[in-house]
């Protein structure tokens, strides 16, 4: 089998549809699905290794749209040549341009299918500060997204939250098919502890337990109450380890006042983007991961904290919360100020055994729940059985 992926950008600081495109990618191959993809950068993400799979980089989009013309001209031309196109994310030209395709070629083009990370959570539509974006989501919907969503072969969901979730936010919402495929990723490499080491050298961490927030600083990922009600515990006397809150976006206005208000504790650090190496030292030397987030689709960066075996504190807006809960490897609480720091007091007081106890679910939540094999194979039975309806 040959399938298409189209996404706007595979840019990993874009967030974590390209991780998730990557990841999905390498489990098909494993199945002998071939998998190209095609997106609207203008080249490869700089300083990121060159993908092991073919990309037709179709350039840049214009406006917050990314209309391209180039896209749509080369899908008419090239998406006979696969049995299955998947569409990642929504709002963007790119939709628009596999629903025109697909209609240009019906009856003879391959099977489409959208995965729309997330994008129809009702969160987006009821958030503040969103209600200009809100009213242009329902003028899309109407005009290009309800069409794709209504007329491909089927949507493909991360999570049964998700699913769930994406029937309460626009109408008509009448997909052909919804099916909960997962999200897994590989296993992450076994660091040495020469390596982690390096790496709390390299970040003034030497002798440091650390909570570790690893994502874009963005409003969403809820870094605000992090910040602040780390400080207040602190200010009460808490004994808290370290805070380490790495991702890039430092430097947009939200980022910059996140900084500024974390200036008031020396142990809050910004490390940047961690990557490689570094990543994954951040998350072996950690004592937890945190992320407090309004809305996550799915977590990748949770998930990889399960895998080395850490434990999580998260809200109970990441929707795989359901999986950490029952596994008994984290600590859910509201996407609140209070719901954050009752969750950092909490962590405090299970006590050292407690958190242990975490830990060692959090390996067993991993495997048995997010794997990479058990999605991929999930993934390749979804795509054959609509393929040949």
């Amino acid at each position: 089998m040959k399938i298409l992926h189209v996404l706007s950008t595979i840019d990993p600081k874009a967030g974590g549809v390209s991780q998730a495109m990557r990841t999905m990618v390498k489990g098909l191959a494993a199945r002998e699905v071939t998998s190209e993809v095609a997106c609207l950068d203008a080249g490869a993400p700089e300083g990121y290794p060159k993908d092991d799979f073919q990309v037709f980089f179709l350039g840049p989009g214009k406006g917050p749209w990314l209309y391209n013309a180039n896209l749509l001209r080369w899908l008419e031309m090239n998406m006979q040549h696969y049995e299955a196109v998947v569409v990642h994310g929504l709002w963007q030209y790119h939709t628009y341009a596999v629903y025109q395709a697909g209609k240009a070629g019906e009856g003879s083009g391959p099977a489409i299918f959208v995965m729309p990370h997330g994008m129809l959570d009702p969160w987006f539509q009821r958030a503040k500060g969103r209600k200009v974006k809100a009213i242009r989501n329902w003028i899309f919907w109407k005009l290009v997204e309800r069409k794709l969503v209504n007329t491909s072969r089927g949507l493909l969901f991360t999570c049964e939250t998700e699913k769930e979730l994406a029937k309460e936010t626009f109408y008509p919402y009448n997909p052909k098919s919804e099916s909960v495929i997962g999200l897994g990723i590989e296993a992450p490499p076994k660091l040495s502890a020469e390596s982690v080491c390096n790496f709390r050298k390299r970040y003034q961490l030497e002798n440091k337990k650390y909570l570790l927030f690893l994502g874009r600083i963005n409003v969403k990922k809820g870094v605000d109450l992090l910040v602040k009600a780390y400080i207040s515990l602190k200010s009460e006397g808490h004994d808290l380890p370290a805070l380490l809150i790495a991702g890039p976006d430092s430097d947009t206005p939200y980022g910059e006042e996140i900084i500024r208000l974390a200036a008031k504790d020396e142990h809050i650090l910004f490390p940047g983007m961690l990557t490689g190496e570094d990543k994954w030292g951040a998350f072996y030397g950690c004592e937890a991961f945190v992320l407090p987030s309004h809305q996550e689709n799915f977590g990748i960066a949770v998930v990889e904290s399960l895998a080395c075996g850490k434990p999580v504190i998260i809200s109970d807006q990441v929707n795989i919360w359901k999986e950490i809960e029952a596994g008994k490897s984290g600590i859910v609480s509201p996407d609140t100020y209070e719901g954050v720091r009752a969750a950092l007091l909490q962590w405090l007081e299970i006590g050292e055994e407690g958190r242990n106890s975490l830990g060692l679910h959090a390996t067993e939540t991993f495997t048995s729940n997010f794997a990479i094999d058990s999605t991929a194979k999930k993934l390749k039975s979804t795509l054959d059985m609509n393929i040949r309806k």
